[in-house]
């Protein structure tokens, strides 16, 4: 019997390619580049058996910069592209990469599609919430009131919310994520170990088009007041434990309380349940500034993915059948309907 060789660990090193990376100096696509760098060898991931897949827009680069197969394809059908390579070979780790613009505007039918269905694959929207590549335009996520060279007085659209849009769309894993901060990594994990679409936003800082423009909760000096990393099992609370979130139950909405003396239980904050998707949806649409940004696993509900159930139907519709090519292709082009239609 021969004895199976060992496959070597991997290092960020391997996930790395020869391609000069052509992002602008200070973006914040280089510390989301790295994060997956790292993650992918604590995962346990595989060069081999990797494809990242990008639609267009300067996060569409991302690609390049893996170590592993990738497809570079057409704006806002990243989604697409990734079903089929999934179906084609199921046991592929496929992550899709993709932007607000992307996935949103052109590609929001496309994103919505691949939510619902629930194929079992990574998605990374980087929200910077402008259109960097072509040179400043507003997007679907641009704050009302955002001046570009396409709204010279202000953008007049209301911006869609990217988790509110996965969560009505069926979505069953939502976290989000900060370009430079040090949980993204975690939240990477946990995307990767959910069986299913697991969808993490990211915002990230576009530093010559849209430079700042989330800096009120991403500054330090602002983090500790105006970010919520949640967890699941864990209550609610900001602002260094002296403030959390309670449930209002004549009204069914959120509210921020003030917790003294760290019992968030007499102020009845609640606790994080990651399978509530109710709550879920609170958190996601809480207004910034009168609220925090929830950051993190904000839901994690696992159920069948698109991908096995094709599998299974094909492996039904197939059994006690022999494949023959040939008879198929000689049979001729014509059928015979036999079976009566429904009476009316």
């Amino acid at each position: 019997m021969n004895d199976m060789t060992p496959i070597a660990k991997t290092s960020p090193k391997d996930w790395e390619t020869d391609q000069e990376v052509r992002w602008c100096p200070g973006c914040g696509d280089y510390a989301i580049l790295k994060a997956v760098q790292r993650t992918m060898p604590e995962i346990g991931a595989r060069p081999e058996n990797t494809v990242f897949v990008s639609g267009i827009g300067c996060s569409s680069r991302f690609p390049y910069y893996m170590e592993t197969y990738g497809f570079h394809t057409i704006h806002g059908r990243a989604p697409a592209v990734a079903t089929g390579v999934k179906l084609a070979n199921p046991d592929l780790d496929v992550w899709i990469i993709t932007g607000d613009g992307d996935a949103l505007s052109i590609g929001g039918n496309h994103t919505m599609h691949l939510i619902r269905r629930n194929l079992d694959c990574q998605v990374l929207l980087f929200n910077n919430e402008i259109y960097g590549l072509t040179k400043g335009q507003y997007s679907p996520t641009s704050h009302v009131g955002t001046r570009s060279p396409s709204t010279p007085f202000g953008s007049l659209d209301r911006p869609l919310t990217p988790c509110a849009f996965v969560l009505g769309s069926g979505a069953r894993f939502v976290a989000r994520a900060i370009d430079v901060n040090k949980n993204l990594p975690a939240v990477l994990k946990a995307a990767y170990a959910h069986k299913g679409t697991g969808f993490v936003e990211i915002f990230q800082n576009c530093i010559v088009y849209n430079d700042d423009v989330f800096a009120p909760f991403t500054e330090k000096a602002n983090a500790a007041g105006s970010q919520m990393w949640v967890e699941h099992g864990k209550p609610l609370l900001f602002a260094g434990g002296t403030k959390g979130l309670a449930l209002d139950t004549e009204k069914l909405v959120l509210k921020v309380v003030d917790v003294e003396g760290g019992d968030w239980e007499a102020a009845k904050v609640i606790v994080h349940d990651q399978t509530n998707r109710a709550v879920a949806h609170m958190l996601v649409e809480m207004p910034f500034g009168a609220f925090p940004m929830a950051l993190g696993v904000i839901y994690d509900d696992p159920a069948p993915t698109f991908e096995s159930a094709v599998v299974a139907q094909n492996a039904q519709a197939s059994t006690g059948k022999t494949a023959n090519l040939q008879k198929l292709l000689s049979q001729g082009q014509t059928w015979q309907v036999e079976k009566q239609p429904h009476a009316m």
